[in-house]
């Protein structure tokens, strides 16, 4: 406990330093909730429109900002007085940044449950990826959100069904959904998993009661977050809200998935067909533009829409859900759950670079499984931190999110080799992480230098005002190729375990 609280304290402390920061819209977005839920009946939360950042989290995230509120309000009333709109006074900026780094004892919370069962050597290496996660401290301490706080419930709930409590953990989860909806992806294992290890084998009579338990208790949380607008006549309002699909297939930052290939095949597709003749219309949206429209996005390529997606990302999962049926054991959970969330992340409508969260930091606790789990972990963290590296374009956030990807190449390096090396022969294993990522993973990582050269001094020097939006498309691109080989090495592992 004391290793753990020693993890929190330093992050915090680094957290803390890096207030004066640059912050991005989410500052503002999470400003104007506060004052949203603290200014306005509960009735209004959802058809607010009286700022450009609308509430569009579930309600259990908003009671969270109305809670939230309440302090704000005794630091400085302006905070959530609804009118002020861009307030940026020394006291909010204090207030919210402090607000996040207090909101990660969640993580703290969850990633103590979930490695208490490891040595004392490997517990400290979980505490370190996941506390000091360079993607996580970026995302949230410097370009503005909350994560930590939800992925500490994650973490939480994962936690409690590898130890065989699966009401906790079911009811841990459903907090998660009714706080963020997008952490739902990952509800197909968790049925599946939960239909099978806590509501089956025991008999029909025992097993409905189980199942009937469950229920109630993910209805008590869903009655608890939505009843009131229920009561309000607003569902529709508060899902059209959450489902926003009219925003696009893609952000205007391309997100490191799988549609950053097809986008790039369209184009080039489109640009030889124009050559030879072909009356090719280009469309309006353009990707590369830096903004995405809803309405036909791609020349040539067939269409893309929300279903075709849920359809993916259903199909990439079908696998996985296909070995939790057969074997539940809790002691695969963590890998299954952040599975499904590297599809979500693979085949996902708008997926934000950010999303790469939801996996990244559960995989944490499986790097301390072996030194495969452990190479494979260092490629894929370190293209999800360098993927958010276009978050913090400014001269002055430069050096700080340089040193904490390579601090954290560092910790890795240094640290996980040793508690697998003299745990089989010489013969079976690897004796150091870039042994585990291998040649051609390591040529990988050696790449990001050359990306990092490209878009630091070679494009401005070589192409100046040209292209702006190649670097940016270069690192999705490379990015992507990470994130996309971790999807495939995950599925093998998955059903390499039987």
């Amino acid at each position: 406990m004391a290793d753990l609280a020693w993890f929190w304290c330093a992050a915090a402390c680094v957290k803390v330093l890096l207030a004066p920061a640059y912050r991005s819209t989410d500052f503002e977005v999470h400003r104007h909730w506060l004052a949203l839920t603290s200014s306005l009946p509960i009735s209004q939360w959802y058809v607010d429109a009286s700022s450009p950042w609308t509430l569009d989290y579930p309600p259990l995230f908003a009671y969270f900002e109305f809670l939230l509120s309440i302090p704000a309000a005794i630091v400085d009333p302006a905070i959530v007085d609804i009118r002020n709109l861009g307030y940026e006074a020394e006291s909010v900026v204090l207030f919210q940044r402090l607000s996040v780094v207090f909101a990660d004892l969640s993580l703290l919370v969850g990633a103590g449950l979930i490695a208490r069962r490891l040595s004392g050597g490997k517990r400290r290496l979980v505490y370190a990826l996941i506390l000091w996660s360079p993607a996580l401290i970026i995302v949230d301490h410097v370009h503005f959100q909350y994560n930590g706080l939800l992925l500490g419930v994650l973490l939480l709930s994962l936690a409690l069904l590898t130890e065989g409590r699966d009401l906790e953990g079911g009811l841990a989860f459903a907090v998660l959904i009714c706080s963020k909806h997008l952490f739902a992806v990952a509800a197909p294992v968790y049925f599946v998993y939960l239909l099978r290890h806590y509501c089956s084998g025991r008999g029909i009579w025992r097993d409905l009661g189980r199942f009937l338990k469950m229920g109630a208790v993910v209805g008590v949380v869903a009655a608890v977050s939505f009843g009131p607008f229920l009561y309000h006549g607003q569902m529709k309002q508060v899902f059209y809200r959450l489902f926003p699909f009219g925003r696009g297939l893609c952000h205007a930052y391309w997100a490191p998935n799988f549609w950053v290939f097809y986008i790039i095949l369209d184009k080039f597709m489109a640009f030889f067909l124009r050559k030879l003749g072909y009356p090719v219309e280009i469309p309006s949206a353009s990707f590369t533009g830096g903004l995405v429209g809803s309405s036909s996005p791609f020349a040539v390529l067939p269409q893309v829409t929300p279903a075709v997606s849920l359809v993916l990302v259903i199909v990439g999962m079908s696998p996985c859900l296909v070995r939790v049926w057969k074997k539940p054991e809790p002691r695969h959970v963590v890998r299954w759950v952040s599975y499904a969330y590297t599809c979500g992340f693979i085949f996902g409508w708008h997926v934000h670079e950010k999303a790469s969260l939801h996996f990244v930091i559960p995989l944490a606790v499986i790097a301390a499984d072996s030194l495969e789990d452990a190479g494979h972990y260092f490629l894929l963290a370190t293209a999800s931190c360098y993927s958010m590296f276009p978050l913090l374009f400014g001269p002055e956030e430069y050096p700080v999110k340089l040193l904490l990807l390579l601090i954290h190449s560092i910790i890795v390096l240094s640290s996980l080799s040793p508690f697998f090396s003299g745990k089989v022969s010489q013969e079976d294993v690897p004796t150091t992480t870039t042994a585990a990522v291998g040649p051609a993973g390591m040529w990988y990582l050696a790449g990001f230098a050359a990306v990092e050269v490209w878009g630091q001094l070679l494009h401005p020097l070589l192409l100046g005002d040209r292209l702006p939006f190649l670097p940016l498309m270069l690192v999705s691109t490379y990015c992507a190729f990470g994130m996309v080989y971790s999807w495939t090495w995950q599925l093998r592992r998955i059903l390499a375990a039987g």
